[in-house]
């Protein structure tokens, strides 16, 4: 009992510490996330709050500029619960635009880089927003969404360099030009000289004033604060509502879980766009009255000097990223660093040993969530390949249950008398959280999306868990290790890739009959690779499919793997068999069938052979 008490005491200090943080943040009382900066904005206006590559807030500065995207907010006749969409690159002004959107209690829809055409103009819907503020290197893909919607929002083209190096912009994409010249070009199609208006501008005309004080009054920390857009089962974006509240109790819990403070600098290549870059990585760092460093995106070759120069003690991983790094040649910077914590998720055993000993990383926090999850698992002690952990009397109170289930019916298994069937010590089962008033679960915009991600009835009639469509196993000190995804989706360089979608890309095309859409694993790469099993017809033609998925997939999606299979194998309620495809691989030794890879230096499929094969296993092509 006793070294049970000292294996979970740091994790019950942090669980302590961040529920006695927000405790003025309650779902009815009149506050907001932003409550948790105020201090900082009064007692370090010149400290730097936000670093990027090509500007950079003070904490001053940060105050002064959210202010007046609220003021601007007001201006557009904007009130409590509206939505702003955002599409924009990592940078400073990203996490100032939604912090002053907030503070008039404008929700701001965090949308994906990598989505284009019918897929993002579905995410731009499910918010329907009053506005959406596109920074100028996306308005070519901003463009291939107009098509698709049924009603556009007036778009602001948003440059915004707020301070910094201006000169830097000729070397940072398309932002060279004014946003007219830039979204005229997008996609060779014409955008109207007035379909873009600039954001820059409107908001130097915009006077800087007050926030009414009955607009304060109105907040709630269950209002939203953001929709964060997440891959589900049924094949495009879900947006999952993410409150002022979850994303308090987020950053509160990166912050007090790595011990950072206002010395501190969080290093962030992740999008932030996500929740473990955008609410953990920026939240963590400005609760704590530090400082978050932006990237634009993970460079391997560049991580190591980023870290040095911007005196980085922290970062936020996820683990392909520790892969990445580990996998590369070996940098003059990479121990010259002055990190003394990180925090992250899908580190997996292999590589969280070599990472840690190579890089001379003193703490690692690894931890398992999801963005519409009601409850996150912390591994405080570093115990390698846990992803949390959880005393029985935590788990008891809060309802935390892993429970039998049928990977072939994809069901949770229950016993005579209806309820389900929990697991043993290190039986891997599905992982239910009770769905309560200490773990909220705040869905989706799609009603009916949320009913799927809730099991009813689960141990007592009337009874509610939030589903994570995850399988894990627990040991005998109540420490959780990731199995597997459930079901179609799986996990992708670091993204959620729904099978159905990629199959509806695939199989509009005239030549392929049947589309079946798996994940396989290849050494050395986390998650599972994309794969089609495809039946065809006559009119197939390789090149003509690569492109639809080139086209019609953000690159995390695209299938690595072809199959072209004879008949397709299906279930007796005409579901298509993935088990035994699944078991095959890849591997053109014990596959008779037509195997083709997308070659990465190549971009386009070839005939996967013997050779290439090896290649793979051997980790000698990167993917």
């Amino acid at each position: 009992m006793l070294e049970s008490l000292r294996t979970h005491l740091p994790l019950v200090r942090v669980l302590a510490s961040t529920l006695l943080g927000v405790r003025r943040l309650r779902a009815d009382v009149p506050a907001d996330f932003g409550d948790f900066l105020a201090p900082h904005f009064a007692a370090r206006r010149d400290a730097i709050a936000i670093l990027g590559e090509r500007s950079r807030f003070t904490w001053g500065e940060l105050d002064a500029f959210a202010n007046r995207v609220a003021c601007w907010a007001l201006d557009a006749g904007m009130k409590r619960g509206d939505v702003v969409a955002l599409s924009m690159e990592n940078r400073s002004e990203y996490v100032a635009l939604w912090l002053g959107l907030s503070r008039v209690g404008v929700v701001t829809a965090l949308l994906n880089t990598n989505l284009t055409g019918e897929r993002l103009a579905h995410c731009v819907g499910e918010a329907d927003p009053r506005a959406w503020i596109v920074g100028v290197e996306l308005l070519e893909a901003a463009t291939s969404a107009l098509p698709h919607l049924a009603s556009r929002p007036p778009i602001f083209a948003a440059d915004l360099v707020a301070t910094g190096d201006r000169d830097a912009r000729a070397s940072s994409g398309p932002a060279s030009g004014t946003p007219a010249a830039v979204g005229a070009s997008a996609s060779g199609a014409a955008m109207d000289a007035g379909a873009v208006e600039s954001f820059d501008a409107r908001l130097a005309a915009t006077p800087l004033r007050p926030i009414p004080s009955e607009i304060q009054a109105a907040r709630r920390g269950a209002d939203l604060l953001f929709l964060i857009y997440t891959s589900g089962t049924t094949g495009m974006p879900k947006a999952a509502r993410i409150s002022h509240l979850k994303a308090a109790l987020t950053g509160m819990a990166a912050w007090k879980s790595q011990q950072l403070g206002p010395a501190d600098r969080t290093y962030c290549c992740l999008p932030l766009y996500h929740t473990a870059g955008g609410v953990m990585a920026v939240g963590g760092a400005l609760m704590a009255g530090g400082s978050i460093a932006v990237a634009r995106r993970f460079s391997a070759s560049q991580f190591w000097s980023d870290c040095l120069r911007f005196e980085v003690t922290s970062f936020q991983y996820i683990g392909e990223l520790c892969r990445y790094l580990v996998n590369s040649p070996e940098h003059p910077d990479e121990r010259r660093h002055s990190i003394r914590t990180v925090m992250g998720n899908g580190l997996r055993p292999d590589v969280w040993q070599a990472f840690q000993t190579r890089f001379a990383i003193p703490r690692i926090v690894e931890f398992y969530g999801a963005t519409e999850g009601n409850l996150a698992l912390l591994n405080m002690t570093g115990r390698v390949g846990s992803v949390g952990q959880l005393p029985a009397i935590v788990r008891k109170r809060l309802g935390i249950e892993l429970v039998r289930f049928d990977v072939e019916s994809e069901e949770v298994v229950r016993g005579g008398d209806g309820a389900c069937l929990r697991c043993a010590i290190d039986e891997a089962g599905e992982l239910l959280i009770k769905i309560s008033a200490q773990t909220r679960f705040e869905g989706y915009t799609n009603p009916a999306a949320t009913e799927k991600k809730v099991l009813r009835n689960a141990f007592a009639p009337g009874d509610a868990y939030f589903r994570t469509g995850d399988l894990l196993r627990m040991d005998a000190d109540g420490f959780y290790y990731f199995v597997d995804r459930i079901g179609d989706t799986f996990r992708w360089k670091g993204e959620n890739v729904a099978t159905s979608e990629v199959g509806e890309v695939i199989s509009v095309d005239p030549g392929v009959d049947e589309a079946n859409v798996y994940g396989v694993a290849i050494p050395g790469q986390d998650g599972r690779a994309g794969m089609a099993a495809l039946v065809v017809n006559e009119r197939f033609e390789l090149e003509r499919v690569a492109k639809a998925i080139h086209d019609g997939l953000a690159p995390y999606a695209r299938p690595v793997f072809l199959r072209i299979l004879p008949q397709m194998e299906i279930t007796g309620t005409f579901k298509h068999r993935k088990v035994d495809l699944v078991r095959d691989g890849y591997d053109p030794r014990r596959i008779p069938d037509p195997l083709y890879f997308r070659d990465p230096a190549l971009g386009r499929y070839v005939p996967l052979d013997a050779t290439l094969y090896e290649a793979l296993e051997a980790g000698r092509i990167r993917l």
